[in-house]
C-alpha cells in the first residue's frame, strides 16, 4: 500500500505547537491532575517504502497538545514481516507483529499492512493519512477516560518495579494494564531493501511491551516486569515508560500515562 504523501495541513488545524513529549512529560508532577492522553500506535517497518511519511507524521504529532488539550503520545511498533524482503529492521519484534495481528482480527481486516495507525485502540487507518488522524484525535476528545497514573518506576535487579493507580473505572469489565518502554529517538542507516541508502529517524520506538496486570476495580498496586536482553541494540537516547488500560480483546484504550524512564544499566546492558 503506497498512499500519496500530503502536507500536514489538517493536523496543523487540530494541534497546537507546544513542547515536545520529553519536555511536556518531564514537567508533570504527581500532585497535579493527570494529563488527558490520546495514544497513537504506528505499526511500521524500515523495509517498507510507504512507511517513512508515516514515521514523519508521528514525529510531528508526538508530544503535542490537541485543540482540546489532550497530549498525543505515540508508540512506534516495528513489525517483522518485512524483514524477509532484504532488510532486517533492527527495532522489529514479533511482539508488535502479534499485536497488529490481533488488531486486524478485531477490526475485521483481510490482512495486516504498513503503515497503520491505531488511535486509542478504537480507530485504524493508513498511517500517513493526516486527515484521518486529525479526525480520530477530534473523536477521542469526546471519549471518557479512567484516571490511570504511574506513581513510580525503578529497576530492581532483574525487573522493573512499577507502582500505579487506576481509579474512576467506567465499568466492572476487565481492563488489561500494559507497560511499554520506548526510545524517545532512534536513527538507522538502511543498507538494503525498499529504503536502501536512506537514513531513517523514529520517535517513541517500542523496545519492551508486557501486560502487567488485569483489573476489575479501582486499584493501587506495584507490579514487577521482567527485564529482557535485546539483541545488542544500544540505548543511546532518552526513554519513556508508557502505561495504558485496554479493554479485553485488545479493545478500546480507556486511560494512559507516560513518564520519563532512566535505564540505570551497565555498559552494553539493555532492557
Amino acid at each position: 500500500m503506497n498512499p500519496v504523501r500530503k502536507t500536514i495541513t489538517a493536523i496543523a488545524a487540530c494541534l497546537l505547537a507546544v513542547s515536545t513529549l520529553p519536555t511536556a512529560l518531564s514537567q508533570a508532577k504527581h500532585t497535579e491532575p493527570p494529563q488527558s492522553i490520546v495514544l497513537v500506535e504506528l505499526f511500521t517497518s524500515e523495509g517498507c517504502s510507504s512507511c517513512p511519511p508515516a514515521d514523519e507524521l508521528l514525529r510531528k504529532v508526538n508530544g503535542r497538545l490537541t485543540a482540546t488539550g489532550q497530549l498525543v503520545v505515540g508508540i512506534s511498533e516495528h513489525v517483522t514481516y518485512w524483514n524477509r524482503l532484504g532488510w532486517t529492521d533492527p527495532f522489529s519484534s514479533s511482539t508488535y507483529t502479534d499485536r497488529q495481528d490481533r488488531y486486524a482480527t478485531r477490526f475485521g481486516l483481510d490482512s495486516v499492512y504498513t503503515p497503520q495507525m491505531v488511535v486509542d485502540g478504537q480507530q485504524q487507518f493508513v498511517g500517513s493519512n493526516e486527515a484521518r488522524l486529525s479526525q480520530a484525535l477530534a473523536n477521542q476528545a469526546k471519549e471518557k477516560k479512567i484516571n490511570l497514573r504511574i506513581l513510580s518506576s525503578e529497576i530492581q535487579g532483574g525487573s522493573i518495579a512499577i507502582h500505579f493507580s487506576a481509579t474512576q473505572l467506567l465499568s466492572k469489565r476487565p481492563l488489561n494494564i500494559v507497560a511499554i518502554v520506548t526510545d524517545d529517538l532512534a536513527t538507522s542507516k538502511v543498507l538494503r531493501g525498499e529504503n536502501g541508502g536512506r537514513s531513517l529517524q523514529h520517535v517513541a520506538v517500542a523496545r519492551s511491551l508486557a501486560t502487567v496486570a488485569t483489573i476489575h476495580q479501582d486499584t493501587d498496586a506495584t507490579v514487577n516486569v521482567p527485564r529482557n536482553r535485546s539483541d545488542g541494540i544500544t540505548w543511546e537516547s532518552a526513554h519513556h515508560l508508557i502505561l495504558f488500560a485496554q479493554e479485553a480483546g485488545q479493545g478500546a484504550i480507556v486511560g494512559s500515562d507516560a513518564k520519563p524512564f532512566a535505564l540505570a544499566t551497565a555498559r552494553g546492558e539493555n532492557l
